[in-house]
């Protein structure tokens, strides 16, 4: 994907957002939000084989575009901001044999979807490099980039569970070339861990993609902030499409939303929203 490729032509909607329960109903959802571009939830389609089968083939019909996938992992808890932090991505333990077998079917699938891109929260990494979970974090995050790399396919991963420079500090000491961020200004926010703005330019050399969403900080440290319809919450979203306009970055820029009972209307607003924001700036920049 292109860097002059403007913005407006690579928004797309993340699957799950919409909870679909097959490809057919997938591309009548992504019709009512009118977009035809997604990132693909690739869980759906190893846990529900009969549902899912045919997913290649109605996109190719309808011309839905895959600009990504992503996966997730087994035993997360997300009601509490210590419980994600106990139970998140590759951390336990005692998940980790089943999350590898299920990472290697994931890649199988993203293959021969010729997907490119996948993005998946890795889970909580620890700021002292002396930890044993670094260590351990570092090992499973490389044979999980290894493996997807032999297959030509690059992650990306969430942020939120730490720092920007935290997760650019374990980008470096990982040191494998397919693996960046899918950023999402939001769970800066969620989790309370910075500006989003500021995190951009931090994370900037590894950027493949972007998450839209918004939200409200919490006012309560320790527990989770509020995610709200985008345009409503804290992000700064003129300030935030600048900055990815001056780091050249040329993914994806996916409209997620994971709260509220109207998803489809969510999803429309935030793209009436984003759409009419670029518009403006690349109007006041003729």
């Amino acid at each position: 994907m292109s860097a002059t490729r403007p913005f407006t032509e690579r928004l797309a909607v993340c699957s799950w957002s919409l909870l679909p329960e097959s490809p057919e109903h997938l591309v009548r959802l992504l019709e009512a939000v009118e977009l035809p571009r997604v990132q693909l939830a690739l869980d759906p389609l190893h846990e529900q084989p009969v549902a899912w089968r045919l997913t290649r083939e109605t996109f190719a019909v309808h011309g839905i575009e895959v600009v990504s996938g992503m996966f997730t992992t087994v035993g997360e808890d997300y009601s509490t901001l210590e419980s994600i932090r106990q139970t998140g991505g590759l951390v336990p333990d005692q998940h980790w044999p089943e999350n590898w077998r299920r990472i290697q079917v994931v890649r199988d699938i993203a293959r021969s979807l010729r997907i490119k891109l996948v993005t998946f929260h890795a889970g909580f990494l620890p700021e002292d490099p002396s930890e044993p979970l670094y260590g351990r974090m570092l090992d499973r995050l490389g044979r999980v980039a290894d493996l997807f790399a032999a297959a030509g396919i690059d992650l990306a991963l969430e942020t939120g569970q730490e720092t920007a420079q935290t997760l650019a500090d374990f980008l470096t000491r990982l040191n494998r070339p397919n693996v960046g961020v899918n950023f999402d200004p939001a769970n800066m926010i969620l989790y309370d861990k910075g500006d989003p703005i500021a995190a951009v330019r931090v994370l900037a050399p590894w950027l493949r993609q972007c998450h839209l969403k918004d939200a409200k900080r919490t006012r309560v440290p320790g527990t989770w902030g509020e995610e709200v319809v985008l345009g409503t919450g804290e992000v700064e979203w003129p300030e935030f499409f600048r900055t990815l306009a001056g780091i050249g970055f040329a993914g994806s820029l996916c409209i997620e939303r994971e709260a509220g009972r109207q998803r489809v209307e969510d999803i429309r607003t935030a793209r009436q929203f984003v759409e009419r924001l670029l518009q403006q700036q690349a109007a006041s920049a003729t």
